[in-house]
C-alpha cells in the first residue's frame, strides 16, 4: 500500500509518499494548486503499484481543490481534523472524559 500524506495550504501543498516499513516512495515535494499540477499528481499516484490511499488535513476550504480531482480519479482520499492528527495515539478524547469524571466526583 502507498500512503500519501498531503499538507495543504492556501496555494500549494506538500506531498510525501511512503510504503510499509518506512520505504520512501517520494520525498516531500511541493505541488502548486493548478490544474496541470493536480493532473500530474493524479497521473503519478495512479501509476504507483499497489493500493494508494491519501490522507490530508481538514483546512477550511483549502483541501477541496486538492481532494476533489484525486477523488474523481478514483483515488481513496481521507480528510481528517487536525486535532485528531496531532493527538493521534494520545487518547486525548479519553483524557477529557477522565477529567470530567474527576471534576464530577469532587
Amino acid at each position: 500500500m502507498n500512503a500519501v500524506g498531503i499538507n495543504v495550504s492556501k496555494g500549494k501543498s506538500m506531498i510525501a509518499i511512503m510504503r510499509p516499513f518506512r520505504e520512501v516512495v517520494a520525498s516531500p515535494y511541493e505541488v502548486n494548486h493548478t490544474f496541470s499540477e493536480f493532473e500530474e499528481l493524479t497521473r503519478f499516484l495512479k501509476s504507483l503499484k499497489g493500493e494508494t490511499k491519501v490522507i490530508m488535513e481538514y483546512t477550511g476550504k483549502y483541501f477541496e481543490p486538492v481532494a476533489k480531482p484525486l477523488h474523481e480519479a478514483g483515488i481513496f482520499v481521507s480528510v481528517v481534523n487536525a486535532i485528531l492528527v496531532h493527538d493521534y495515539g494520545g487518547n486525548t478524547l479519553r483524557r477529557g472524559k477522565r477529567i470530567r469524571r474527576m471534576a464530577l466526583s469532587w
